[in-house]
């Protein structure tokens, strides 16, 4: 595996494409051209994707295989459009694959697949994308590559066990590449998640399995990024998570807090107000 030394990586500037408004509107646009499903489990991870592929990753614009890019490894897979529409923004998907989304032949599906550019993992069996993710952060932290692994999970994916497991994993391996970032809306498909399964105190469950853990309002991008930066200064070979409080549907007023925006779709009435809503506010 190639050292991190061969190549200094500059971090980006908050770059103007990472826009929340830009990106929630190309999101609307994918799910409406292709009758998709899953706008409010994406619209909850935007900011939190905008700061970490315009703030705090190390890739190679040019090269979405860059051997030795940071890991952005989305487990909650149900919420890839909000990644595509970063990927998007990046060059590394066209045009084409956003207004044929989910068509018959397109290569993005409504589910992260690892075949293509950008995504690290293929996850639509919740609970699985952390294992992988500490999987990379191990290969990283063993290879001296100076790589991180970002792995962002759903507060309703971690009632699964297999993510205790890797968290155990990922402590006594002493990870401290590894940032497990929680989309905390507090919904999951059936219902809220004290309905399904009750979480209790995150902070306290992460704190317990050895990782160092800050809460941060999810939406708040200076404030993911203040919070990102403390984890990272960390160097005490404990893993991080970062607890996001969100809100499910954020962006458009009808979708916001309203589960049945995990699988309702759009018509074209609702597709207009949503993109108003979202013009409206990046102006």
């Amino acid at each position: 595996m190639a050292k991190s030394a061969e190549r200094t990586f500059t971090r980006p500037n908050m770059k103007p494409q990472f826009n929340p408004p830009r990106l929630r509107k190309t999101v609307v646009e994918m799910a409406f051209a292709g009758n998709a499903v899953h706008l409010g489990c994406a619209f909850s991870i935007i900011e939190l994707l905008a700061c970490l592929y315009g703030r705090h990753m190390r890739y190679d614009e040019k090269n979405a295989n860059d051997p030795i890019r940071d890991y952005l490894v989305l487990s909650k897979g149900h919420g890839v459009m909000a990644q595509y529409a970063c990927l998007y923004e990046l060059g590394w998907l066209e045009r084409d694959d956003i207004d044929k989304y989910f068509h018959d032949g397109s290569r993005l599906k409504g589910l992260s697949d690892a075949h293509v550019p950008g995504c690290e993992v293929t996850s639509g069996t919740l609970g699985h994308g952390l294992s992988v993710g500490v999987g990379l952060a191990l290969a990283a932290a063993r290879g001296k590559t100076g790589q991180k692994c970002y792995a962002v999970v759903g507060d309703g994916e971690i009632n699964e066990g297999a993510i205790w497991e890797a968290m155990l994993f990922a402590a006594h391996a002493k990870l401290d590449n590894l940032m497990v970032i929680v989309d905390a809306n507090g919904f999951q498909a059936m219902g809220t998640t004290d309905e399904v399964m009750k979480l209790g105190d995150l902070n306290a469950k992460f704190s317990a399995f050895d990782f160092d853990v800050l809460s941060v309002d999810g939406h708040d991008m200076n404030a993911i990024s203040a919070a990102v930066e403390k984890l990272e200064a960390m160097k005490n070979g404990r893993p991080k998570a970062l607890v996001a409080k969100t809100v499910k549907g954020k962006g458009v007023s009808y979708m916001e807090n309203v589960n049945a925006w995990h699988y309702s779709r759009l018509n074209p009435d609702l597709y207009a107000q949503a993109l108003r809503e979202i013009e409206g506010a990046s102006a």
